[in-house]
């Protein structure tokens, strides 16, 4: 690991598009793709690597931000922080499901997606795996894996303060500092916290404010202490504190519609709580290295806001359900409208084991075992709207509409409904991987892991608060399954010059199934949707080529792949039963590629590309009339195209800084039967600005700058012409100064 952390602090410092540094042939930079320290350009591993330094000129902030950058990667924003879905050459996550890749910061598995839209602060480096990556990275990594590597601690006193504005209006204040403890050689720190508040930018004309506003308090702190060569321990603990509005989707039938405004008679909010904590041993002998990380993660999250169908009481489609004369003649109000609220509670211990072969050896290996134990709680329910506010409901539901004796039409805002459910996980695996050098250019590598995974699911839905009308959901009923999976790697590498790398290899991945409500299957009329979704199963073949030419100014690589995907997810709303679901397409074939590329031009202007293509055709689904076509979320066309001009002013020590960075995301399905379908977005985002290197810099950024209006989110509805559809962030802008100390 000493090697690792030297390239690390080296040579991953250098960007393809490095802000200030002037020269003829790009940067190399390191990856640790496959758990080992190795140039960008010799990985055999399809990867979109982001350096300290293109975190900066690209203003990097929060995960949005370098997946926009990425081709054949797109991320389905919603209206609340903790829910996001990351789509890998379309293999997505959907609503109520886990991850679709594996998100790991400094080494450590986030257990819960919740965590993945976090402030990006004081960031060494990011990697983007397109592609199975279980074998090394777990049960999740089925379409990949992102690492995120905070910055060391440093070995002189170091700091950077950072100021910022946006059009929300807002502010940003972000600070950091570094340096040994007491002036020891052996124990150093480093501290960085972030506050982030804006008003926000989509309107709501209805209340006269903007519904998407936030406040962000983000903090992290590491200890590191390192004796000798022969030992280091690294304990990091952080925190994320968010409050922000939430629930205001509109309905319409088309999935381009932008024209309709958000109009909720509530002003629904999302206050999430994160805190993780971790330490990482490492003892390194002649031998190699062993490593020890315990990681505890622990995530509340409460949404609440207006309910279907998100517009104001007196023109809620309530009043025309069965339900709407029942609730108007037990309260006595003269409309009926519903308000909602969600509850997450998130506990998770890990604890990995692992032991790294020398990395000069001919052959080379890596063992390790990993095991996660996961408690969680998780509820939805529906209250009446009498036009008192949204209340918040956590794990007790407040007096029930229909509970008469308890004062129920009475209350505020009484409990029509609430969906209750918590889930024991425990999963274990153990993994290795053998690399060997048949020549000085030919290498052969084989990866396997073992993954179990046993999910408990207990029913805690009381039947006085039961919406679905005896569907089967019976309170404390016990429900458990065990999955399990061999995910083989192999990748044959062949390396003819030190500029040219040729790859092939077979991947699995595999991620875990879950429970719908119990009794779904029967009452939901959805095809592939059953009280279980079963687990998912990927495999990858994939081929790729990388290259530096021209003295070293370009670089290329070109990776195609087939995936044969079973049982892909769905997302189903069952209006009639309230419950959200998950649904099964038994067999998916994805084909694709991506090309990327950066170029030096002389001393001032570098730019990059990337393309990518995925077609994902359903080859078995739950509904006949479904086979050939699209599978839901997939993008199949994105293009990246950037570059920087950077040019010295005054004595030479200051620069001139231009960037743009140009996102296209083509047409994109939302459903199995590509009734819905999303025309292509295009996204322009620009920074201008001055900089002197490691010292301050002032930059004026937009982001959207064509005002491109699309909707973020689409959402299948109950019915044609009633679906759930989030607006995109409009344009942005603001100014940023940072100064290092």
């Amino acid at each position: 690991m000493k090697i690792l952390q030297a390239s690390l602090t080296g040579a991953v410092a250098a960007t393809l598009l490095a802000p200030v540094t002037y020269a003829q042939v790009l940067e190399e930079v390191v990856v640790t793709a496959r758990k080992r320290a190795e140039t960008l350009e010799e990985s055999p591993v399809s990867v979109r690597a982001f350096t300290a330094g293109e975190i900066q000129s690209a203003g990097i902030e929060t995960p949005r931000d370098f997946i926009n950058l990425t081709p054949n990667v797109t991320l389905v924003e919603t209206q609340n922080a903790g829910t996001a879905f990351i789509n890998v050459r379309g293999v997505s996550q959907a609503r109520n499901s886990e991850m679709s890749v594996a998100v790991l910061v400094d080494g450590v598995l986030m257990p819960n997606p919740g965590q993945f839209t976090q402030q990006l602060i004081d960031i060494q480096q990011v990697e983007v795996l397109r592609g199975p990556q279980g074998a090394l990275y777990g049960r999740n990594a089925i379409g990949g894996a992102i690492t995120i590597v905070t910055k060391q601690p440093s070995d002189e006193f170091e700091g950077r303060i950072e100021l910022g504005a946006d059009s929300g209006p807002g502010y940003t204040l972000r600070g950091t500092a570094s340096g040994p403890i007491g002036g020891s050689d052996a124990w150093k720190y480093r501290v960085t916290g972030s506050y982030v508040d804006t008003e926000g930018f989509i309107d709501n004309p209805f209340l006269d404010t903007e519904v998407d506003g936030y406040e962000d308090i983000s903090a992290r702190a590491r200890i590191v202490y390192e004796p000798s060569d022969a030992f280091s321990a690294d304990l990091r603990f952080s925190t994320s504190q968010l409050e922000g509005g939430a629930l205001y989707f509109t309905i319409d039938a088309e999935a381009d519609d932008t024209e309709i405004p958000v109009r909720t008679n509530n002003l629904g909010y999302n206050d999430r709580d994160i805190y993780n904590m971790s330490l990482k041993l490492e003892w390194n002998w002649d031998s190699g290295t062993f490593s020890s990380i315990t990681a505890y993660d622990d995530l509340s999250e409460l949404l609440a806001g207006d309910q279907f169908n998100f517009v104001p009481r007196e023109e809620s489609l309530i009043n025309f359900f069965p339900i709407g004369p029942v609730i108007r003649d037990i309260t006595g109000d003269p409309v009926a409208d519903l308000s909602q609220t969600q509850y997450l509670e998130s506990e998770a211990w890990s604890q990995e084991f692992r032991f790294i072969s020398p990395a000069e050896e001919r052959f080379r290996y890596i063992v390790g075992a990993y095991a996660i134990a996961t408690d969680r709680y998780i509820s939805t329910g529906n209250q009446i709207d009498r036009g008192n506010g949204v209340f918040p409901v956590y794990r007790e539901p407040r007096v029930s509409l229909f509970d008469f004796q308890n004062g129920g039409p009475a209350d505020p805002s009484p409990q029509l409904s609430l969906l209750a459910d918590e889930q024991d996980n425990f999963a274990w695996a153990v993994f290795g991987q053998v690399s060997y050098d048949f020549t000085d250019t030919f290498e052969g590598t084989f990866s396997l892991r073992y993954d179990e995974d046993t999910r408990e699911n207990t029913t805690l839905t009381e039947p006085l608060y039961d919406p679905t009308g005896g569907i089967g959901i019976t309170f404390g009923e016990v429900r458990k399954e065990t999955w399990d999976e061999l995910q083989p790697k192999l990748t044959l590498r062949w390396r003819p010059t030190d500029n040219l790398t040729i790859y092939g290899d077979y991947s699995r991945g595999f991620r875990s199934g879950g429970f719908n409500q119990s009794g779904v299957g029967a009452a939901v009329p959805e095809p592939g949707v059953e009280d279980l979704f079963d687990k998912q199963v990927a495999d990858t073949y994939e081929a790729g080529i990388k290259s530096v030419y021209g003295g070293g100014r370009f670089a290329t690589s070109l990776s195609v792949y087939y995936t044969n995907f079973e049982n892909a997810y769905f997302f189903f709303f069952d209006p009639t039963t309230s419950t959200q679901n998950l649904g099964g397409i038994p067999e998916v074939d994805y084909t694709g590629f991506e090309l990327e590329g950066s170029a030096l031009f002389g001393d001032y202007v570098s730019a990059y590309y990337g393309i990518g293509y995925t077609d994902g055709e359903i080859q078995q689904a739950a509904d006949p009339a479904d086979n050939g076509n699209q599978a839901p979320l997939v993008t199949e066309w994105t293009f990246n195209l950037g570059g920087q001009f950077t040019y010295p002013v005054g004595s030479g020590d200051m620069d001139f800084v231009l960037r743009a960075d140009y996102n296209y995301q083509g047409d994109t399905y939302w459903d199995p039967g590509n009734i819905s379908v999303r025309s292509p977005i295009n996204l322009l985002d620009m920074r201008v600005g001055l900089q002197v290197a490691d010292n301050w810099s002032l930059m004026l950024w937009g982001r959207n700058l064509t005002d491109e209006r699309y909707n973020a989110e689409f959402s299948p509805g109950p019915a044609p012409g009633l679906n759930f559809l989030w607006p995109g962030q409009p344009r942005r802008w603001g100014l940023s100064f940072i100064k290092q100390f």
